[in-house]
């Protein structure tokens, strides 16, 4: 079998480790004769997963009992209208800042269900960097404030919570999320994707503080509603249930393998920190974003000629490094080195890019 190193933003590459274990598990899951993808939700064995995954998501990133954790589908995008449907039914009112495509995504959304402002954004400048706020910012009468931490596609990410004083603030952190430890109690809620450093794409987990649950506006779809998902335990439905399992096994991988958030900081700091030194050092590629904003996880680049950089990743793509063009919106390349990707990965990205420097 070739061996290649993926650097997809999405769905991205799980750990060889959790891989190996659920090939294993496939066709009969802890002695229950069973696969999990064939499982009812409904079952005491399948209880044990969804319990067990949310209890080391807890532990993992430290979540307050007074947070719900949801187990959901439809993928941050959903959730784009989901947050005002749910939150935004105070004063009607909601700031966004706009860091990058997804959190304009979420901005349009919202402009269906009231009155949505930007607040702060850094379109200005192609969203290379993260604009600077303070607590006066804010509309004082708005709802919630939301952001988007880690902006896959810019490659730009947020270096602590924005203060937001008495606005409960709401984030997508669907590329950041269990990549390095944070205070969960900051935010009102937050979403992601687990697409990027959880699981297989079709889950969407939400964390979610319990004061800001049951005010969703009437008409709210009943699939749309946070307290009916709470109340039900994320099993109104069926849920998506082997992500959820995956997911499981990630957080345990987490736990036993890397040894919890802090040491997977470091892990990935290091992995950015050889990667953007080959940028800083390099006469032929250029890093994309503002220096002090650069995302650990999503590191953007580019020639700055555009056949250069499609014979880059012609040229990677054969040495076994896939997954390395740009988004069609920015073009260039984006590396995106998630918990997953190993750090051989990233020496191997380097050793690539000198080379191809040497070359062109």
């Amino acid at each position: 079998m070739r061996k290649v190193f993926n650097f997809s933003a999405g769905p991205s590459m799980l750990p060889e480790a959790v891989l190996k274990r659920a090939a294993g598990e496939m066709l009969d899951y802890n002695g229950s004769g069973q696969s999990v993808m064939e499982m009812s939700h409904r079952s005491a064995v399948y209880e044990e997963i969804i319990e067990s995954c949310e209890a080391l998501l807890r532990e993992t990133m430290g979540i307050p009992d007074s947070y719900k954790v949801l187990f959901m589908q439809g993928g941050a995008s959903s959730q784009f209208a989901m947050v005002p449907m749910n939150l935004m039914n105070g004063s009607g009112k909601a700031d966004y800042m706009l860091t990058g495509q997804f959190s304009e995504k979420a901005y349009q959304e919202a402009q269906k269900f009231g009155d949505v402002r930007v607040a702060a954004s850094s379109k200005d400048r192609n969203f290379s960097y993260i604009p600077q706020t303070c607590a006066d910012t804010f509309d004082k009468d708005a709802d919630y404030v939301h952001i988007c931490y880690n902006n896959t596609i810019f490659g730009t990410r947020f270096l602590e919570a924005p203060d937001t004083g008495d606005i409960p603030l709401v984030a997508d952190m669907s590329s950041y999320i269990l990549s390095e430890p944070f205070d969960v109690s900051k935010f009102a809620l937050i979403y992601a994707g687990a697409q990027k450093n959880m699981a297989p794409a079709g889950l969407t987990v939400v964390i979610v503080r319990e004061d800001m649950i049951g005010k969703a506006r009437q008409g709210t779809p009943v699939m749309f509603d946070y307290k009916v998902m709470a109340d039900n335990g994320s099993m109104y439905n069926t849920p998506p249930t082997y992500p959820i399992y995956i997911c499981k096994l990630v957080l345990e991988w987490i736990r036993d393998d890397i040894g919890g958030l802090a040491a997977m900081a470091e892990r990935n700091r290091e992995k950015a920190g050889l990667l953007y030194s080959c940028l800083d050092s390099s006469k032929l590629f250029k890093s994309t974003v503002q220096k002090e904003f650069r995302s650990t996880m999503n590191v953007t680049f580019a020639t700055g000629d555009a056949q250069l950089d499609k014979k880059f990743v012609a040229e990677a793509e054969t040495a076994g490094l896939v997954n390395l063009k740009g988004h069609r919106s920015v073009g260039g390349m984006r590396a995106s080195i998630y918990n997953a990707m190993p750090r051989e990965g990233v020496e191997r990205l380097v050793e690539f890019m000198e080379k191809f420097e040497e070359e062109n």
